[in-house]
C-alpha cells in the first residue's frame, strides 16, 4: 500500500498555477519538528527532526520542489517568498 501511494506521489503533475502555489505554501521548507527545550533560559533537550521517519518525506519534498520547479520556469515568477 505504502509503495503505491508513494508512486502515485512521483507521478503527479502539476501544470496548473494554482496547485503549485497551493503545494508551496502547505509543504514546508524545513521540518517543523525540530525544536530546543528550555528551563529558566537553559537548553534542557534537544527534539531532532521527525520528517525523515515519514515514509513519503522524499516523494513529499521533490513535490514541493517540482511545484516550485514547474512556478519558475513555465511561469516565469517569482519563488523567493516560498524559500
Amino acid at each position: 500500500m505504502l509503495n503505491f501511494i508513494r508512486t502515485q506521489l512521483q507521478r503527479l503533475e502539476i501544470n496548473n498555477p494554482a496547485v503549485a502555489h497551493f503545494l508551496c505554501k502547505t509543504i514546508p521548507v524545513q521540518c517543523p519538528f525540530e525544536r530546543d527545550v528550555y528551563l529558566l533560559g537553559k537548553k534542557i533537550a534537544h527534539i531532532p527532526p521527525l520528517c525523515k521517519l515519514n515514509p513519503f518525506y522524499e516523494q513529499v519534498v521533490t513535490l514541493r520542489f517540482r511545484a516550485l520547479c514547474y512556478l519558475a520556469d513555465e511561469c516565469g515568477e517569482d519563488v523567493r517568498c516560498y524559500c
